[in-house]
């Protein structure tokens, strides 16, 4: 069994007004950020949604504008064009997830957080159905698409920092030098 980790980059940032995957936290950017909080918890690396990225990109499926399940999509087709059996996603707006929820969620073959549903453990099996859900118009929410798919929520009342706009950037920064030993 191999774990993929995707970082799902493809959002328009309209609430952010820039893209958010570059703006930083120090010297280090959020989409940096999210690759490192994944690579100790999986066998390979891919940016979803961006023609650019430290690591391997691939775009949303079927095509751009979806959301982040679009983005799921393609990590999923990523993945099961390379072997691995499942994808554990973030967002390039989470810049760390907590080692215990990301335990929580690769116990389960299919689940996510249920306070920020774009950090997810999606097995591969679940591509054509979320394309059949893309493809029919229905909600594209990742929580209604996984209570019909049978992906279960973990840890509800954990939450991980998101950064959505600039304050939230800035409350982030601040939290991180406050925290930092002198």
């Amino acid at each position: 069994m191999t774990i993929l980790g995707a970082v799902l980059a493809g959002g328009r940032a309209t609430r952010f007004g820039r893209d958010k995957a570059l703006a930083r936290i120090g010297d280090t950017t959020l989409l940096e950020h999210a690759l490192a909080s994944l690579s100790p918890h999986v066998d390979a690396l891919v940016v979803v949604g961006r023609a650019d990225a430290p690591v391997a990109v691939t775009p949303d499926l079927p095509h751009a504008d979806l959301g982040p399940l679009g983005g799921i999509a393609g990590a999923l087709a990523y993945a099961r064009q390379r072997g691995h059996t499942s994808v554990l996603t973030t967002a390039c707006d989470t810049p760390n997830l907590p080692d215990a929820l990301v335990t929580a969620l690769v116990a389960q073959e299919a689940a996510y957080a249920a306070e920020a549903p774009t950090v997810g453990h999606w097995p591969v099996r679940l591509l054509e159905p979320l394309l059949a859900r893309l493809a029919s118009g229905e909600s594209r929410s990742i929580r209604r698409w996984a209570m019909g798919a049978g992906v279960v929520a973990v840890m509800p009342g954990i939450t991980v920092p998101n950064v959505n706009t600039v304050d939230d950037l800035e409350a982030l920064v601040d939290s991180v030098i406050t925290s930092s030993p002198t």
